[in-house]
């Protein structure tokens, strides 16, 4: 999507982004009050990410809740295409994931999609892509998913697991719509071209393998609407039901304006899982806020929390508990709490979360391997039989 304003597609953000128009230019509809308290009576409570807005958006959740709570299961996915390492905002699509299976009790399929990082950025190599990918799921699955109910889909090692479906799925996709939905140009390399039917495979696989129809949850950024737009489109025809999806607001960077990123100068407009503590302490130390032009009038005016990247930072993940962020939002606008002193206070929940979140990376290295699907499953029509013992990770969709 377009416009004179700001322009949103999977493969570029750019300028001030208004979320509101963004969902109605999409078509997508609003995450109603009745649909979250659908989501409490199950789960007992909303997750941060939900109570305070970040996931605004959504297609067809209501009617998957009423399936679920008619007993009819459904499955997580979502995916990383990497290009480099994560940052605290790679991480909303996936702390929410981890909430979902935990209190849904359903199954959760991760993609990560090295092959279209490397047909879209030509300065990568396979090889980066495919280590930035391995990189990148050891953080993923450091969030804390339950590994006997996870599955991995590794782009270029699960090739022959999700070629037999994507070769059905590229089947019903015109190249016209390819076009017409990202804009790509003549010169586009067919790997791009090709890649939302590969994308698409983890929404059907589980039903695939189950032989029945197994309803899909997607939680992701709204900017990748466009590529399940497609797939939803297709759904019905190949005999797959319609994936629904819960759309994320993305998330602004440390400098303003502009959302996180990691190329350009986003190494300082983002916080990477990798950053060492005084990485952390500089980049938050100069990020944008909404203070006041001075101490004393910021402490009678107050500042602008909505403005601030700290408060976004606190918003999306650092003040999980409610009271506290209460205390840290009204805190600002009422000038008691200063830039400096949220600063200093970020800083350290910043640094604290880093060093715990790399102790749990490390304990995921054992098994992390051992999630990746990467073979049909046992009964799929594919050229060569599968041979010798199935993998966990290629079980149904309730991991069995």
């Amino acid at each position: 999507m377009a416009d004179e304003e700001f322009v949103v597609t999977p493969y570029e953000v750019r300028g001030p982004v208004d979320h509101d128009r963004l969902r109605e230019k999409f078509g997508a509809e609003r995450l109603t009050p009745e649909i979250l308290e659908g989501i409490r009576s199950v789960a007992g409570e909303l997750h941060p990410l939900l109570r305070r807005g970040i996931y605004y958006s959504h297609r067809d959740l209501a009617a998957l809740l009423a399936d679920h709570a008619r007993g009819r299961r459904f499955f997580l996915y979502s995916g990383r295409g990497p290009s480099g390492p994560l940052h605290t905002a790679h991480l909303v699509p996936f702390d929410l994931c981890r909430w979902v299976q935990e209190k849904f009790d359903v199954p959760m399929y991760i993609q990560i999609t090295d092959d279209e990082k490397f047909w879209f950025r030509p300065h990568l190599t396979r090889s980066e892509t495919a280590r930035w990918g391995w990189e990148n799921l050891l953080d993923l699955l450091a969030v804390g998913f339950d590994p006997k109910r996870t599955h991995v889909f590794f782009d270029t090692r699960s090739i022959a697991a999700l070629y037999p479906l994507a070769v059905d799925v590229a089947k019903k996709v015109p190249y016209s719509t390819v076009r017409a939905v990202f804009g790509f140009p003549p010169s586009q390399n067919v790997g791009l071209v090709f890649y939302t039917a590969l994308q698409t495979v983890p929404c059907f696989y589980p039903s695939w393998v189950a032989k029945r129809a197994v309803p899909c949850l997607i939680p992701c950024g709204i900017d990748q609407d466009p590529h399940f737009r497609v797939t939803r489109d297709i759904a019905e025809g190949l005999g797959y039901p319609k994936p629904a999806l819960l759309l994320s607001q993305m998330l602004p960077g440390l400098l303003g304006g502009r959302v996180m990123s990691t190329t350009g100068d986003g190494r300082d407009n983002a916080l990477f899982l990798n950053d060492p503590p005084k990485e952390i302490d500089r980049k938050i130390r100069k990020a944008f806020t909404g203070g006041r032009a001075s101490v004393e009038e910021q402490r009678r005016l107050g500042a602008t929390p909505e403005i601030c990247s700290v408060w976004a930072a606190w918003r999306s993940k650092f003040a999980p508990d409610e009271a506290e962020f209460t205390r840290i939002t009204e805190g600002c606008r009422q000038g008691t709490l200063l830039c400096g002193e949220c600063k200093g206070m970020l800083i350290e929940r910043v640094q604290g979360f880093l060093e715990e979140h790399r102790a749990r990376r490390e304990k995921v290295r054992d098994y992390a391997a051992s999630l990746i699907i990467d073979r049909p499953p046992e009964g799929a029509e594919a050229p060569f039989p599968p041979t010798g013992g199935a993998p966990a990770s290629s079980a149904g969709p309730d991991g069995d």
